[in-house]
């Protein structure tokens, strides 16, 4: 945290932009106030451009004059965006986003998160905001130009690291239940604590998030999820009961049972292990669903656990049960259901695969096989089944980890040495059901991938004639003949 003077503060605040805000609202006879988020972030020396701006008065009003202000210095009309029904107004600068709003105080229903909304004064809107590290402001106004209004020590706060609502958590978080996830999202960004009183308010009103759709949810956890150690986020989100309402399965991992004196390990915190270590090789936003494929890579084993009396506690095809189960989590939380839905499924259905290669001989047929099946996606692939190493067992750890860079090594040498010769037979389904007289049908299928399977393990060369000549054998034993014009 940067401690900041009164004249450090006004000097943060003393650019062209602001100083035009504050112009235009003395003339227009408004208070206006910097609030929230890039405040704090002032504070804490961390960049933000995202400026929110509450006015005494009309936000939209006030968003029109500045819009109005900066065609006529600059000859050039900025991007102007009206919500009337919330009395908010936005404006895109280059590099800056300013958002308008009046000053308010709200009042909640306890089936719904929208609140009745009144105008108030900056004091009402500071005690509905979330927390006290949000609520600070400051002022644009020329008589009191970079004041800082804190009437709930979010400065204390900041400096002690501390996450706490302005007024009764309690009501905070029973008002808009969206909240709750922000202050776990809030907690895991800036590596900060909740304040045990708050942490309590979680607990009572975690069965709240049900009013809260999907959509909304998953904006905040996958902002929990891209922090640099998700775990933190994750566990707050459990040990609160938040996760409970929204990811049940996930939960349903953290369970050891023993029989005979044998026992199986806690997937839910091997998981949280997982994530981190992705993490910290997956380090920006475009590796989200990476994160999430580590998050569910285990999600199919409460499902496929058995006792066996020889061999203990298995979990056979968990994998291929934890991908049939990501569809109906995406749905429920309203995640995309497209090739961002469908590269999680894969990346769970295989990631035994590496693993069982590596425990084993690396063979070129099993790679070239893991290459095919996974694709482009190979070395996420890879980066996921290495960061599921979290064994206790050293020598076991050094093992797989030789073994996956001996893996790694054959998977560069067969990309570099035959991909395309391998993985694209030289007769396609379309040629086998002319060849056949065939429509698409099972027998195509089983006809292609026999013929994948017998160039992925090397009984023929991937060539015409004797693909040609595989492919009349395979008919024949299921009852097919080739075309006479194909003869």
């Amino acid at each position: 945290m940067k401690i900041l003077t009164a004249d450090e503060l006004r000097k943060s605040v003393n650019t062209p932009i602001f100083r035009l805000i504050g112009e235009v609202a003395d003339e227009e006879g408004l208070e206006c106030y910097v609030i929230g988020g890039f405040v704090r972030d002032l504070f804490l020396g961390r960049p933000s451009n995202d400026v929110d701006c509450v006015v005494i008065g009309s936000g939209v009003r006030m968003a029109k004059a500045v819009a109005a202000r900066l065609k006529a210095q600059t000859g050039r009309k900025p991007h102007l965006a009206v919500y009337a029904n919330f009395g908010t107004a936005q404006i895109a600068l280059k590099g800056l986003e300013l958002e308008f709003v009046g000053a308010r105080k709200e009042s909640y229903s306890h089936d719904s998160r929208k609140p009745v909304v009144e105008d108030g004064t900056l004091e009402d809107d500071q005690n509905r905001r979330d927390f006290t590290i949000n609520a600070m402001a400051i002022c644009l106004n020329k008589e009191r130009f970079g004041k800082l209004l804190d009437p709930f020590d979010g400065i204390g706060d900041l400096g002690r690291g501390i996450i706490r609502t302005p007024l009764d958590p309690d009501i905070t978080f029973s008002d808009d239940p969206l909240r709750m996830l922000r202050c776990v999202r809030f907690a895991s960004q800036l590596k900060f604590e909740i304040l045990e009183e708050t942490r309590e308010a979680l607990r009572r009103n975690a069965s709240r998030l049900k009013i809260i759709s999907g959509e909304r949810i998953q904006e905040e956890f996958n902002k929990i999820l891209l922090t640099e150690q998700p775990s933190r986020g994750i566990y707050e989100l459990y040990d609160t009961g938040l996760l409970q309402q929204f990811l049940p399965e996930l939960c349903a991992l953290d369970v050891v049972e023993t029989r005979n004196g044998r026992a199986h390990k806690n997937n839910f915190y091997h998981t949280l292990e997982v994530v981190d270590q992705v993490a910290a090789t997956a380090r920006d936003e475009s590796f989200l669903w990476l994160r999430w494929a580590a998050l569910l890579h285990d999600i199919g084993k409460p499902k496929s656990k058995r006792w066996d009396n020889v061999l203990g506690w298995t979990f056979h095809n968990h994998n291929y049960i934890g991908a049939k189960m990501v569809p109906q989590i995406f749905r429920r939380m309203g995640l995309p259901l497209d090739a961002r839905m469908k590269y999680v499924q894969k990346l769970v259905d295989l990631h035994m695969r590496p693993i069982a290669i590596a425990d084993e001989e690396v063979t070129d047929s099993a790679v070239r096989r893991l290459l095919s099946d996974a694709g482009d996606d190979i070395d996420d692939l890879m980066t996921l089944c290495e960061a599921d190493i979290t064994s206790k067992n050293e020598v076991r750890k050094k093992t797989f980890r030789e073994n996956f860079r001996m893996v790694r090594e054959k998977l560069t040498d067969l990309q570099e040495r035959d991909y395309k010769r391998l993985f694209q037979p030289c007769i396609d389904g379309n040629e086998i059901m002319e060849m056949f007289g065939l429509q698409p049908s099972r027998e195509v299928g089983l006809l292609k991938q026999r013929l994948k399977d017998a160039i992925l393990d090397g009984e023929i060369e991937n060539e015409r004639e004797p693909a040609l000549t595989l492919l009349k054998d395979e008919a024949s034993k299921i009852g097919l003949k080739i075309c006479a014009d194909n003869k």
